[in-house]
């Protein structure tokens, strides 16, 4: 359980940095590029990852996460832009949908009476946490394509992710590497093809590369301790899942209410304590 609380605390500090500097003028590609960045030098110094025969090789799980990665961090950036915070979260938290499906139909999970309580109470919980007054209009029916990538795009990164847990031939941490490898590779070559086409000079600005490494820091931080948390729990992936979504979201609106003075409504107030209830069901059923 350590580690899926650490993993939670990783991914809380980094929505805080967001939140923190969002009124800052940063490059959101910029910011891409340096999180991967430190991330493949922190996996190869820490890792210490070996080369590996192409016959071990996970490429399609490696090259998908790989693309998969930046391109949701993206769209998930353009879809705050285009429809909102709100809005936003709620697709990235109902994406739990796809991981628990996954759990009984790919990793054949048996999923108990108790589990399936602790899932309807978490749901609702989400639902009512999140029903706060959203003043950004979806300027276009086509904006709502990216909240149904972001929807689809976590759900299956998640489920991704747990397939590098449970990957043997070569260890998850070089696993790792390969994946942050492949996504700085794919930024750069991104972000290099749109400087040329756009005929823009290359510019960081120290602010920027604080930003972006501190982002990587914890962005490595969050993945590492999710992928062990899945190793301990490797026959019980819902708790993982609905731990993670459920411990973010209860935890990111404590910390808006008692440090941002984000106002709670009632409902709010249910809905927190709901997902009180519905993680310790969780750690109950795990416990029995």
């Amino acid at each position: 359980m350590l580690y899926l609380i650490l993993s939670i605390l990783s991914s809380i500090s980094v929505g805080v940095l967001f939140k923190l500097l969002k009124k800052e003028k940063t490059n959101i590609f910029q910011i891409i590029i340096l999180n991967y960045i430190t991330t493949v030098l922190l996996s190869y110094l820490i890792f210490k990852p070996s080369a590996v025969s192409i016959i071990e090789f996970p490429i399609f799980l490696i090259v998908g996460l790989g693309i998969l990665l930046p391109t949701i961090f993206l769209v998930q950036y353009f879809s705050i832009k285009n429809t909102g915070i709100i809005k936003t979260d709620i697709a990235q938290r109902m994406s739990l949908f796809i991981p628990i499906l996954a759990s009984v139909f790919i990793f054949k999970e048996n999923i108990s009476n108790l589990k399936y309580l602790a899932l309807l109470i978490g749901f609702i919980s989400i639902g009512l946490i999140l029903n706060k007054n959203d003043n950004n209009e979806v300027k276009s029916k086509n904006n709502y394509l990216y909240l149904l990538f972001v929807f689809i795009g976590f759900g299956v990164i998640d489920v991704c992710f747990k397939q590098v847990a449970l990957y043997s031939s070569i260890p998850y941490t070089s696993t790792l590497f390969y994946i942050f490898s492949c996504s700085l590779i794919l930024s750069l070559i991104s972000y290099s093809a749109y400087l040329l086409i756009k005929r823009i000079n290359f510019k960081v600005s120290t602010r920027t590369l604080l930003f972006g490494s501190l982002v990587g820091l914890l962005n490595f931080m969050n993945i590492y301790f999710y992928l062990n948390a899945h190793k301990a729990f490797s026959d019980n992936p819902t708790v993982v899942f609905a731990g993670m979504n459920y411990g973010v979201i209860l935890l990111g609106t404590l910390i808006g209410y008692f440090c941002f003075k984000e106002k709670l409504s009632k409902l709010n107030i249910i809905g927190l304590s709901l997902a009180v209830v519905s993680i310790a069901l969780l750690i109950y059923s795990q416990l029995n």
